[in-house]
């Protein structure tokens, strides 16, 4: 395994880390401090807190960072907040009624992590409701009793969007009510929208909008929601090329938003048909960050007369800062790297648009790695 060379990202706006108290700021600074009602305390007793807006008869129940590194989503819905401040939102507010809570998992949020601070992930957990975050999650939906849920999360770059070379900047998924993946009213009206969210987003992101496998699990919160009989829409913030800071991909996700609720607002959902949601391609794990190509061999014996290696991008938290620890993944000559760099002369470096601090260190490790003829 090869760790060669390590990216910051500082600038709070493109920054991945999204703490509870870089939040807390960052709402503030949108003028939306007020509007915060603490819902509950996580595992190491921070608060939780919720948004409530609206006097539409049609509920929406919203949640975000569930999984403390995904920040994209997050930051999508406060832009969503933010809009619906506007008077392009007016109607959608006489339709709809949201509550919705930015971080599900501000202890995950904190240190940047998937689990939460029991090491738990809270996606698996709504059987078992193990942990203060899933309980909490699970009285407010029994409380407010939500006609729509959304549960918004964020992907890695390997997906892309079907069996291509694409990545898949968004993606969504109608989860299953049982093993069978039974299209049942309330998943039908959940495809329905994700129909219209995806007819949306073509206009800006043609071909790149996927759809996540859909195989049942009941402890996953949209299996246990869709279940109940609440349409549930899965959203997976993803990546596009040369976006490792994600605006395209919160663009996205704001555009969805916005569009399923116009939808819902206005009764236009079975203007969509459930038979255009497959036709949204399968998201395939086909990408890697890095693909190193004109490769002759190894002096350690690693790559064993391979021509190309992929490499990718681990995001680690060290000091308050994400740090972009690239390694070595795999020599599956059917993978297709996001940024390709030829072994022989290095020159597609300067074609990554990455805020890399020590450039030069991937050129030494490409050098090292490299044994040319």
């Amino acid at each position: 395994m090869f760790t060669f060379v390590h990216m910051k990202i500082k600038d709070l706006n493109q920054n991945r880390l999204l703490t509870p108290s870089m939040l807390y700021k960052y709402i503030d600074g949108k003028d939306l401090l007020s509007n915060l009602k603490i819902l509950g305390t996580s595992a190491e007793a921070r608060p939780i807190y919720g948004y409530r807006v609206g006097k539409g008869a049609n509920k929406i129940l919203v949640w975000s960072q569930m999984h403390g590194n995904e920040s994209t989503t997050t930051k999508a819905l406060i832009d969503f907040w933010s809009f619906l401040k506007t008077d392009q939102a007016e109607e959608i507010l006489k339709g709809c009624t949201f509550l919705m809570i930015p971080q599900l998992n501000p202890d995950g949020s904190e240190a940047y992590t998937r689990l939460n601070a029991n090491g738990v992930d809270l996606n698996r957990d709504f059987i078992d409701l193990s942990q203060p975050e899933s309980r909490l999650l699970r009285e407010i939906y029994d409380d407010f009793k939500p006609s729509y849920c959304f549960n918004l999360h964020g992907q890695r770059t390997i997906f892309s969007a079907g069996n291509t070379s694409i990545p898949a900047t968004i993606s969504f998924l109608a989860p299953s009510a049982d093993l069978e993946r039974s299209i049942t009213p309330a998943r039908a009206l959940a495809m329905k929208l994700i129909v219209a969210a995806n007819n949306k987003l073509q206009s800006f992101l043609p071909n790149a909008v996927g759809r996540y496998d859909d195989g049942f699990n009941i402890n996953c919160a949209g299996d246990y929601f869709t279940a109940q009989g609440t349409p549930t829409v899965l959203f997976e913030a993803g990546h596009y090329p040369q976006d490792y800071n994600r605006k395209t991909s919160r663009k996205a996700v704001f555009d969805a938003l916005i569009e399923m609720c116009e939808v819902i607002s206005f009764n236009k959902i079975n203007s969509f048909s459930v038979h255009d949601y497959p036709k949204i391609p399968e998201n395939q794990k086909n990408l890697r960050d890095i693909e190193i190509y004109n490769l002759k061999g190894t002096s350690n014996g690693i790559l064993s007369n391979k021509n190309k290696v992929f490499v990718q991008f681990k995001e680690e938290l060290k000091d308050g800062v994400i740090f972009w620890s690239p390694y070595f993944d795999s020599l599956n000559e059917e993978h297709e790297g996001l940024n390709k760099i030829n072994a022989l002369n290095h020159t597609d470096l300067k074609n990554i648009l990455v805020d890399f601090d020590t450039i030069k260190n991937l050129t030494k490790m490409i050098s090292l790695l490299s044994l040319h003829e």
